[in-house]
């Protein structure tokens, strides 16, 4: 098990110390790819059935299951088998209206936008599809009411009986490009560092649909007096959060393959789904491992350091958790099976003309594909079960 250290040299800055190490749980994005985290989680609750994390921190679709297993109320198997439940019943139509004359339309409006020239007139776009689906099914999954100000109030529960520290989703906000996360929980010190910082809230649904919505396929949503939106945009230290929260040790779930070896050149050219995919890995999922890297040399840093010099600095143990599959192409297996309209859309992008169909899998919100990916963050996790036992077994 690798032992790392803040990217940036932070010290613990929430509560006083502890007894036992505070250990956090690292979700971050992947559209519908985020459903291989569940893999993690359920082999923790079948391994492990009295653990649980202090710290959950969430961004993108990963902002979802860090706010699901904040506020349920239930046992950490419990909570497992809801969250399963709720990957494993979702469809698209759950997330986005997914019919021809919804997707038609949108796709007219955004060429009739463009061909405006800026009229004043000219028709309102927010996104690629319509997302007020995903908004009432969150609302009934995370218990949102609209007569609570759409909050979460289990979280609120779980801190109070001490089984949650604290919880952070984060977001950009799209007027100043800052990277915004917001924190509930106890003994939280705010942070500020250059285009990012914290701010203490009672997280609401908003704050999860904004983080969870990709630019310009989901419309963007409104927290307080500005727009936000997917907090994996300018999130260049997704560790970050969990460290400024005091966390000792840390697992992070990245949705990303790492090939073992580079493929050779493709001589035809790339279609549109190719520069998309590689675009949002770039700049939702790339950023982990650099975290992760330099992490790991602040950690060699101050293992020659004498205790008494480090300072506020700590040494921080991570285990990093990535696929051994590849979900992307693992999603093509799947594509027949997408509705008529949205897969006659994606095809069109070139999804089935490039060799990492990363695009496909970020919107194949198919019940088979999410059961064949809960599987193998399963088998992953079974096989770091080693390190993870480590990290967490005292």
């Amino acid at each position: 098990m690798a032992t790392e250290q803040p990217p940036d040299g932070r010290a613990k800055e929430a509560g006083e110390p502890r007894e036992r190490p505070r250990i956090g749980l690292v979700l971050t994005g992947g559209g519908a790819r985020a459903a291989y985290q569940v893999g993690l989680v359920r082999h923790l609750a079948a391994r492990m059935p009295e653990f649980h994390f202090d710290v959950l921190t969430g961004v993108s679709a990963g902002a979802i299951n860090a706010s699901f297993l904040a506020s349920h109320p239930g046992s950490a198997a419990e909570a497992t088998e809801d969250l399963s439940r709720v990957w494993l019943d979702l469809t698209p139509d759950h997330v986005f209206r997914d019919d021809g004359l919804s997707l038609g339309g949108m796709v007219v409006r955004w060429l009739l936008n463009l061909a405006s020239g800026g009229l004043r007139y000219r028709p309102q776009v927010r996104g690629l599809v319509d997302t007020s689906p995903l908004g009432s099914h969150l609302g009934r999954v995370l218990g949102a009411e609209a007569a609570n100000g759409r909050t979460l109030p289990g979280i609120a529960d779980n801190v109070a009986r001490g089984r949650l520290d604290a919880v952070a989703v984060t977001t950009v906000e799209w007027s100043t490009g800052h990277t915004v996360t917001w924190v509930q929980g106890r003994d939280i010190k705010t942070w500020e560092r250059p285009k990012r910082r914290s701010e203490r809230a009672l997280l609401t649904l908003d704050h999860v649909l904004a983080s969870a919505s990709l630019p310009l396929i989901f419309p963007a949503v409104r927290i307080g007096n500005a727009w936000h939106g997917d907090g994996g945009v300018r999130l260049t230290s997704p560790l970050s959060p969990a460290l400024h929260l005091g966390c000792d040790r840390l697992i992070a779930v990245s949705t990303r393959h790492e090939p073992t070896h580079l493929t050779s050149a493709d001589p035809v050219y790339p279609p549109p789904a190719q520069f998309a995919g590689v675009l949002l890995n770039a700049v939702f999922l790339d950023q982990l491992d650099q975290d992760a890297n330099r992490l790991e040399l602040v950690n060699g840093l101050l293992a020659r350091m004498p205790e008494s010099e480090r300072g506020s600095f700590r040494l921080v143990d991570l285990v990093l958790l990535r696929p051994s599959e590849d979900l992307g192409r693992l999603a093509t297996r799947f594509e027949p099976r997408l509705p008529k309209a949205l897969r006659f859309m994606t095809r069109g992008l070139g999804t089935r003309d490039t060799k990492s169909p990363d695009l496909l899998s970020l919107l194949m919100f198919q019940p088979d594909y999410i059961r064949a990916m809960i599987e193998v963050g399963e088998r992953d996790a079974e096989a770091r079960h080693a390190e993870i036992a480590a990290l967490v077994g005292d």
